[in-house]
C-alpha cells in the first residue's frame, strides 16, 4: 500500500486533511526515512499544499477543488507545456497571452525530499526566473519524481534527456511568507503553491 495512502487516505476526503496536522518545530527529522516520508515532511513543514490521486479521475477533481476554492474558473494562467492546456480548456482558462495570470500550471522534473523542494527547469517555466512567475503555482507531478537530494535530481534530468539538456534549472522550497525574515529566507520568493501528486508506480 502506497504511504501516500496511509497518510492521507483517499483524496475524496476533504482538500485540507493533508494540512491538517500542524508541524511541529520540535520534532526531529528522521533523515533515515523512506523518500516519500520525507518529503511529505518537508514540504508540508515548508507551507506546501499536498493533495494525493490515485488516479487520472481523482487528479482532474482535485484541480477543479483548486480552482473553485480560490474563484479561479474563467480566469488567465501562464502554461507553457502543450501537453497539459486540455486542463486548463475543460475549466475555460485562458492561457495564451495571458495579461493577469491568476496562477501557473506546470509538471516538475523532480521532488526534492531532504528540502521539500520542488525542482523545475526551463521545459517548464522556460527562461521565467521564480520572483517572475505568478505568486500562486499549481504543479501536478508523478510519485515515481521523488528524489532524495538535488544531486539525484540533476542526474534524472541527464537520464531524461540524454542530450538537448534543459536549462534555468531552479528549485522552490518556501511555499508561505514568513513572518519575520531571517537570513535563510534572504532574496526568496515564497509561492503558493499546491501539489498534485499522482501516483504511477
Amino acid at each position: 500500500m502506497s504511504i501516500f495512502r496511509k497518510i492521507f487516505g483517499s483524496s475524496s476526503e476533504a482538500s485540507n486533511e493533508a494540512n491538517d496536522n500542524e508541524y511541529n518545530p520540535f520534532q526531529e527529522v528522521n533523515t533515515s526515512l523512506p523518500v516519500d516520508e520525507l518529503f511529505t515532511f518537508n514540504f508540508k513543514k515548508n507551507g506546501g499544499k499536498f493533495l494525493y490521486c490515485e488516479n487520472i479521475a481523482e487528479l482532474n477533481e482535485q484541480f477543479e477543488n483548486i480552482l473553485e476554492e480560490n474563484d479561479w474558473f474563467e480566469s488567465e494562467a501562464i502554461c507553457l507545456e502543450p501537453k497539459l492546456f486540455a486542463m486548463l480548456e475543460t475549466n475555460n482558462i485562458s492561457y495564451e497571452q495571458a495579461k493577469f495570470p491568476k496562477f501557473l500550471l506546470a509538471s516538475c522534473e523532480s521532488l526534492v525530499a531532504e528540502d521539500g523542494a520542488i525542482m523545475f527547469s526551463s521545459s517548464q517555466i522556460k527562461h521565467h526566473k521564480i520572483n517572475e512567475l505568478p505568486d500562486n503555482i499549481v504543479v501536478i507531478a508523478g510519485t515515481s519524481q521523488m528524489v532524495l537530494g538535488k544531486s539525484d535530481g540533476l542526474r534524472e534530468i541527464k537520464k531524461r534527456y540524454i542530450s538537448d539538456y534543459p536549462t534555468n534549472i531552479t528549485t522552490i522550497k518556501y511555499f508561505e511568507k514568513i513572518k519575520e525574515e531571517d537570513f535563510l529566507h534572504y532574496g526568496s520568493s515564497p509561492k503558493n503553491l499546491y501539489l498534485l501528486l499522482l501516483e504511477d508506480l
